[in-house]
């Protein structure tokens, strides 16, 4: 069982109370938004666009997820690889939680939150793993036996994971299967030239893991809405892999011009998929349907994260060299609001109100 160290300098610094609980009933959730620089999350209301909230979370903050109910953050602390940690806010009472030790497993990243568990990438330990909150415990973990396992998906009814390895240039699609234990010899042994037994005794669950070269630097990635297909952005090379999700293969290399490139994400509808770079000034935006480029919109000297309003309306993408996250609204595909005063923003989630 893992222990947990409680973080004592994890301590809620609200700006403002009342614009905190405005925030929560003038809109249906919260942006969630990490800042590097300031080792804090801040939380913004939509509606305004206002920081109303900063939790300190530890040394360099990546990734941020909050569970189903809205009511817990959870922030992977990176490192580089060396770090072991995960700061838990608690978005209702608005105070920090003891903070998730991971000991051994190095360098926590990529995050999701699925079947009431945070699910996680540990990067130095090329390593997946799920942790409970309830039990508050790492309660199972898979090697990937690939370099720099970095990003998460989690299907929602848990049979299937995908990650990205950026150093190894693959995606693993890693399938849940039922498998019976070996079989025994027959009565009075097994004849000369005999098949051998099939597999008997108690079923067991197991997992196979398929792994998929696309390009140099495999990073951001997203599922297509129909979970038909995987996109991927190879920072490397500049171009986005198409993979067929079912059939586990590559079905095209898209030459989209995206050196850097740090994150990918579908829109709701399925018809754009919305490509950040940190050496780049623009936002990619593609048309999923005919996989060209539909427009590149000016946003900024570099961008990481992205995280896409739940209903569609917009997009945000965290400007990190410029200390702001620039909104975007979906429906005309421009820039139309920023969120400033963020040092070095990158990860970002939505945490829903219930």
């Amino acid at each position: 069982m893992m222990k947990t160290a409680f973080c004592t300098a994890a301590i809620f610094c609200f700006l403002s109370a009342p614009n905190f609980l405005l925030a929560q009933t003038s809109s249906s959730g919260s942006l969630l938004v990490l800042s590097k620089q300031g080792h804090t999350l801040n939380i913004v209301d939509p509606a305004t666009l206002k920081i109303v909230a900063r939790a300190p979370v530890g040394e360099d903050p990546h990734e941020v997820i909050a569970s189903a109910d809205g009511s817990t953050a959870y922030v992977s602390n990176y490192g580089g690889g060396t770090l072991h940690s995960l700061a838990v806010i608690d978005l209702v009472s608005q105070k920090a939680l003891e903070s998730i030790d991971f000991g051994a497993l190095r360098g926590p990243h990529g995050l999701t939150f699925v079947g009431g568990k945070v699910w996680f990438t540990v990067e130095g330990s090329k390593a997946i793993g799920s942790y409970d909150p309830a039990a508050k415990k790492v309660d199972w973990i898979m090697g990937t036996g690939q370099n720099r396992t970095h990003m998460i998906y989690v299907s929602d009814d848990l049979q299937r994971i995908v990650t990205t390895n950026v150093s190894s240039g693959t995606v693993s699609i890693i399938e849940k299967v039922a498998l019976r234990g070996p079989g025994g010899p027959p009565p009075g042994g097994a004849q000369a030239g005999a098949p051998p037994p099939p597999p008997s005794g108690p079923t067991r669950m197991d997992w196979n893991e398929t792994v998929i070269p696309v390009g140099n630097g495999s990073e951001g990635f997203d599922i297509s809405p129909d979970s038909k297909e995987i996109w991927v952005a190879n920072a490397g090379d500049g171009t986005i892999s198409v993979i067929d999700f079912p059939g586990k293969k590559v079905l095209q290399t898209l030459d989209a011009n995206v050196p850097a490139a740090n994150r990918l994400k579908f829109t709701p509808d399925g018809k754009h998929v919305l490509v950040s770079t940190l050496r780049g000034t623009d936002l990619i935006i593609l048309d999923s349907s005919t996989r060209k480029v539909a427009k590149r919109v000016p946003i900024g000297t570099g961008a990481a994260g992205i995280q896409v309003q739940p209903d569609g309306s917009r997009a945000f993408v965290a400007c990190t060299p410029d200390n702001y996250v620039a909104v975007i609204d979906l429906a005309s595909l421009q820039v139309v609001g920023r969120i400033a005063d963020i040092g070095q923003p990158d990860g970002m989630a939505w945490a829903e109100h219930h």
